[in-house]
């Protein structure tokens, strides 16, 4: 049974390899044609070397005197024939012929010759004219002029120079071997130069093939629109490399963005520092127009830094949660002590019976129960709204816990129903919840400046179209030239790590297109105000 023939498919050529292939050609190609477009110049110049050089030679010697005598003598061979090849070894001609009207030499490189005839044209210098040629005769193919020689205006003698086209050949190949060793050095040179390149290229390339990195650019590409984390890159200069559809969305960035600097993208100052900073972040909340947002960065270094990664994760769902979390703990935590309290309570009353006093166990359970039942009452009564109700009563379990009075004043109302079906129950906890929760903190802290027992006063309503939060506490205030900083991300009184509450507050509202403001409150510490529209900018409100 035969085995089925299998055919091994060779990896696909490397970027950095094809590139190296394809100058290696091209440099070839071009070393080539210089070096073709050398020799035919020089070729050129050749010929043309040694057609002015014989015309030159042929003229002097037309022209000599002592020729002229020689060809007036009874025997022109004995004179002339030295003097012509003493000319010939001095101009580097291979012949110089001097001869008779009719074509008889008279000299000759090779004296058997003399006295026969010239092999060549003469006629046009029987006429006057010097004329050059390139003619096969006893000495093989040669380049050649005929001059005449006059007595007067009279044409007596003819004189031929040439040089035989092997001598042209045989200079011509000095050159060319000269020509081409410069050539292969050049290819060589360009060769090494273009391997170390090409060897870098593919350093950078991973060896990878054309193909490889466009499937990897495609795939990159793609991931990049897939993340649901924001993925921004800068380079050394803090300008945008890269930034992905998530961190458009999360930052809140309009309009191109690759190529602005971190400082330029209108971003916020705590944001933009930490974008700006050479140190890696780790796990930073920050607060952009509409959101929290957790920041890591981490430099690229590679010998020097070549920039920075930032991710962004949305952390204002997160945050949210974690503000109820926070406030149902509290409340939590308030039941319990409260169970306590009233099972310490329940002992005493059964012990006031034992005892015989059941007036006075009477009156002990039932002062209990009206102050918290007249607080549960007022705030029912005073706030309709489910999600502020609950967070007040809590709230105020919480408070009374820490040894602070808190109190909703009597102007408060809000009906069931009043509030948008927009205004999230979740805005709410955080705008009423941070700001409650700051209040019992500075009461607690300004207890002992102002004496007497600690207090928060909340106020609830809504009027004139809009909804009014305030929340006054009894602490030690704010500095009025810390006022502006107050709702700055990181802004505390308190231990590091705070600072985030306020902040939430002022980006809610004004999300929401409201406000925030602090002022002194009645009893000399903070009161903040929120005021949150209760209609949409732009929505007729009916009459």
């Amino acid at each position: 049974m035969s085995r089925p023939l299998t055919v091994h498919r060779l990896p696909p050529r490397s970027l950095a390899g094809r590139l190296f292939v394809m100058q290696v050609v091209v440099l070839a190609a071009v070393v080539a044609g210089c070096a073709a477009l050398a020799y035919v110049n020089a070729r050129d110049r050749a010929d043309d070397e040694a057609r002015h050089r014989v015309v030159a030679t042929a003229a002097a010697v037309a022209d000599a005197a002592s020729v002229l005598a020689a060809v007036r003598s009874a025997d022109p061979s004995a004179a002339l024939q030295p003097y012509a090849e003493r000319v010939r070894a001095g101009a580097g001609v291979d012949f110089v012929t001097i001869m008779d009207t009719r074509g008889v030499r008279w000299t000759h490189p090779d004296p058997a010759l003399i006295g026969k005839r010239f092999l060549g044209h003469i006629g046009p210098a029987l006429r006057g004219r010097t004329f050059t040629e390139t003619y096969t005769g006893t000495l093989g193919p040669s380049v050649r002029v005929v001059t005449p020689v006059r007595d007067g205006s009279h044409v007596v003698a003819l004189v031929s120079v040439g040089i035989t086209v092997d001598t042209i050949s045989h200079h011509l190949r000095g050159q060319l071997a000269a020509l081409a060793a410069v050539a292969l050095g050049a290819l060589a040179l360009s060769g090494l130069g273009t391997y170390v390149t090409n060897r870098r290229l593919r350093r950078h390339t991973h060896g990878m093939a054309a193909e490889e990195l466009g499937r990897m650019y495609d795939y990159h590409q793609a991931t990049l629109h897939a993340l649901r984390e924001g993925l921004v890159l800068l380079d050394a200069d803090r300008t945008v490399v890269l930034c992905n559809d998530a961190a458009r969305d999360l930052l809140t960035l309009r309009g191109e963005v690759v190529g602005r600097g971190v400082a330029d993208l209108g971003l916020p100052a705590s944001l933009t520092g930490a974008l700006l900073s050479a140190g890696p972040r780790v796990d930073e909340v920050h607060l952009t127009a509409e959101r929290v947002v957790l920041v890591n960065t981490s430099p690229v270094r590679g010998g020097e830094q070549r920039g920075t990664v930032v991710t962004l994760r949305d952390h204002t769902e997160l945050q949210a949660l974690t503000g109820e979390l926070d406030s149902v703990r509290g409340f939590a935590e308030a039941l319990r002590s409260q169970a306590h309290e009233a099972a310490n309570r329940l002992h005493t009353v059964v012990s006031l019976i034992e005892l015989g006093r059941p007036e006075e166990a009477v009156d002990f359970a039932t002062a209990e129960l009206r102050l918290a039942q007249a607080l549960t009452d007022q705030v029912v009564s005073a706030v309709g709204e489910p999600v502020l109700a609950a967070l007040l009563l809590g709230k105020a379990a919480e408070a009374h816990e820490r040894g602070v009075d808190l109190t909703v004043t009597a102007d408060s109302r809000i009906d069931d129903g009043v509030l948008p079906a927009d205004l999230a129950g979740r805005d709410l906890v955080t705008l009423l919840g941070n700001l409650v929760d700051n209040a019992i903190d500075a009461a607690i802290e300004g207890s002992g400046q102002h004496g007497g027992r600690p207090s928060v006063e909340v106020t609830a309503r809504a009027e004139d179209g809009e909804l009014l939060l305030r929340v006054a506490d009894s602490g030690p205030g704010v500095d009025p030239g810390a006022i502006r900083e107050v709702f700055r991300r990181g802004w505390s009184t308190k231990s590091q790590g705070h600072g985030l509450g306020l902040a939430l507050v002022e980006q809610t509202a004004r999300r929401r297109g409201g406000g925030v403001s602090l002022a002194q409150g009645p009893g000399g510490g903070a009161e903040f105000t929120v005021r949150l529209p209760l209609v949409a900018p732009g929505t007729e409100v009916p009459a």
